[in-house]
């Protein structure tokens, strides 16, 4: 999803910088998106770097959050490690981000959470609950970062390589199974949810708000 962002955003003759902890999804993502883009390695989990890099830039016009490694299951099945593994790469991450960034007056910082958080799955209550907490510290921060927004893009169930480790035949019957449920009969694609991100960054009126992006699931 974050590479669909940083693809349409180059799209629209934006100044792109990318980041990530890999060196080799850095090196992909730039085959991908082409053009001139920056590229930083970057981990959400380690606080000093984090705060010696925005140390060191002028102030960003947008930033979006969407990196994160949540290990899932069920609350009494899944370790307390692994619990907690989840909660800080995804929550912790935004939020140290969201504290040593610096932002212009007239900008914004987009976090990527969940519709899990309003529509809870017996599998993955934590990732629910994460989602939730990401997107309530969306709407402290627009207040606390004002004039700067802050925003929030929930997605529901999308075609991205997390998925990529199914059996390929379960996977596709995973897909049509709910693309038969949803609303929209199709499941959501990373293009999506950069539609989305991009709504919010672009748009002077839009903070505090979560935008869902998920076929109508959270209904369905």
């Amino acid at each position: 999803m974050g590479l669909a962002v940083a693809a349409q955003a180059r799209q629209a003759d934006a100044t792109v910088t990318i980041a990530s902890r890999s060196q080799a999804k850095l090196n992909a993502a730039l085959d991908i998106i082409g053009g001139n883009v920056g590229a930083v390695s970057l981990d959400t989990g380690d606080e000093a770097s984090i705060e010696r890099f925005f140390a060191d830039e002028a102030p960003w016009d947008h930033i979006v959050v969407s990196a994160a490694q949540t290990p899932s299951g069920p609350v009494r099945a899944l370790s307390l490690a692994d619990a907690k593994t989840a909660m800080e790469s995804k929550f912790w991450g935004a939020y140290r981000v969201a504290r040593a960034a610096r932002i212009k007056d007239e900008g914004s910082l987009t976090f990527v959470s969940g519709f899990l958080s309003v529509r809870p799955s017996t599998s993955s209550v934590l990732q629910g609950a994460i989602n939730a907490a990401l997107e309530a510290l969306a709407r402290g921060l627009a207040l606390e970062l004002a004039p700067i927004r802050v925003n929030a893009v929930s997605p529901g169930l999308i075609e991205t390589p997390l998925w990529s480790k199914m059996p390929e035949d379960k996977r596709d019957a995973m897909f049509a199974s709910a693309a038969e449920r949803l609303p929209v009969r199709r499941i959501g694609q990373p293009e999506d949810i950069a539609n989305a991100v991009l709504f919010l960054a672009t748009t002077p009126f839009a903070t505090g708000s979560t935008v869902r992006v998920d076929g109508g699931g959270a209904i369905a």
